[in-house]
């Protein structure tokens, strides 16, 4: 089972709204990556995420973070598993080996 389904199960609350602060490495520059991450809007508002807050370490564009608000675990489990979502991560400079999670308890 890959590490991302195993997390998700882990942290699996349903109907509960959670916080999910995702980091990875990107391989082909900040600005490029940015410009698509901006432009898939509609489908992370078909998986029920909102996204709170972007943006890169200073002095470290390569090193990406990003702050989600999750309608369920399920949606966000749908979405990793969207090869169209996928593809355009990659195609943005997304190193998907790189990818880390935490979900955020209040």
């Amino acid at each position: 089972m890959p590490l991302i389904e195993i997390l998700f199960n882990e942290n699996l609350k349903k109907d509960n709204i959670m916080k999910i602060i995702m980091n990875v490495e990107i391989t082909e520059g900040y600005e490029k990556w940015k410009k698509l991450f901006l432009s898939v809007d509609t489908h992370r508002e078909k998986y029920g995420i909102k996204v709170l807050a972007y943006g890169h370490p200073k002095g470290n564009e390569n090193k990406i973070y990003q702050v989600f608000e999750v309608e369920s675990m399920e949606k966000m489990q749908e979405a990793f598993k969207d090869p169209e979502l996928a593809k355009l991560r990659t195609d943005a400079g997304v190193n998907l080996d790189s990818q880390e999670l935490v979900f955020l308890e209040e």
